[in-house]
């Protein structure tokens, strides 16, 4: 089965063999890949990632529903879902249960859902999920929703890798601290609140925009001589001549179907910024950049390992344990450059 032609003629099953082939490093998913990636551009990609039960899958259940079944007038969109979850370290074995939450497409021929394992890669994407996203764009689908392994703040590879990142949130989930650290709320272009109806959802949203607000000042009511005025922030603007997205707070119960439709909105609307500010273009620039330099790494340190003798490397791992070497000491003696 020539596999390329058969995802672009709509063969789930050469697919999904395409998928196994390229997430396995194998050369036909290779040669498939190249043949496939003239035709991609075109999907919107949608990261989701957030704090291990915020509830990131049923988040994703729901929009694929939406998705599929739009509102009157609105045509259904296909769509396609990249579900990572985290390898065992120690056994190399992942659980793969994400879609345990997404039941309710089973059997849609609109959606394909695909689980992976993270395989010890960091960042809370798997290596190969940028080109299982090429290969779903490339068979026609439209939305590509990216769930992340969701492990923590450090989780931001997917804004290297999405157009649009949702960060999710959720009430009880720690003190008003949490929202201004470092890190994954700041990667993001929707903020989400799911669980909306706990208690604690008024708290988390004022954390997050008093957060958004050391970034995007509102305007402020001044009273002078008894007189109300209005002192507008300055426009947002990128380098002074492009308007800024700031990020809306959408909240939602997905459990419940509850601020999907407005969720939904709120991303095609993240889209149409990017498309009329010419963000668009620059993200998909910056995607590609990212992958060609992994795969440069890639390529560079296997020629460095097939030409280098290894009795070299012990011998600088030995220098490296008897404190005769620094590390850096010993990556001199190993590059010449």
């Amino acid at each position: 089965m020539d596999l390329a032609q058969g995802v672009l003629d709509g063969n789930r099953l050469a697919l999904a063999r395409t998928l196994s082939q390229v997430e396995n490093g194998t050369p036909a998913g290779l040669a498939a890949l190249n043949v496939l990636f003239a035709h991609t551009g075109r999907a919107h990609l949608v990261g989701v990632t957030g704090a291990p039960g915020t509830g990131k899958s049923s988040l994703v259940n729901q929009l694929a529903r939406h998705y599929r079944q739009p509102p009157i007038g609105e045509q259904p969109r296909r769509i396609a879902v990249i579900a990572v979850d985290p390898t065992s370290p120690f056994t190399g074995g992942a659980i793969l249960g994400d879609r345990i939450r997404m039941r309710d497409l089973a059997g849609d021929p609109g959606v394909f859902i695909r689980s992976m394992a993270s395989r010890g890669s960091l960042g809370g994407i798997a290596a190969t999920t940028a080109a299982v996203a090429q290969i779903f764009d490339a068979a026609g689908f439209e939305i590509i929703l990216i769930e992340t392994v969701g492990v923590g703040q450090a989780e931001v590879d997917i804004a290297r890798l999405a157009h649009t990142t949702l960060v999710v949130e959720a009430p009880g989930m720690g003190d008003d601290i949490q929202a201004i650290k470092a890190g994954i709320l700041e990667i993001a272009d929707v903020l989400v609140v799911n669980k909306a109806d706990h208690p604690g959802v008024d708290s988390t949203e004022r954390a997050l925009r008093g957060m958004l607000e050391l970034a995007h000042p509102l305007p402020h009511r001044f009273s002078h001589h008894g007189k109300i005025e209005l002192v507008p922030a300055a426009a947002p603007t990128a380098n002074n001549h492009e308007p800024v997205w700031v990020p809306p707070i959408m909240r939602t119960v997905a459990t419940e179907s509850i601020g999907i439709a407005g969720l939904a909105g709120a991303i095609a609307s993240h889209r149409q910024h990017l498309e009329e500010t010419g963000g668009w273009q620059r993200r998909e620039r910056a995607r590609l950049q990212a992958e060609l330099d992994m795969l440069l790494q890639e390529k560079l340190v296997a020629c460095w390992q097939a030409q280098l003798p290894v009795e070299a490397y012990e011998q600088a791992l030995d220098g490296l344990l008897e404190r005769q070497l620094s590390p850096h000491q010993a990556v001199a003696q190993l590059v010449k450059c």
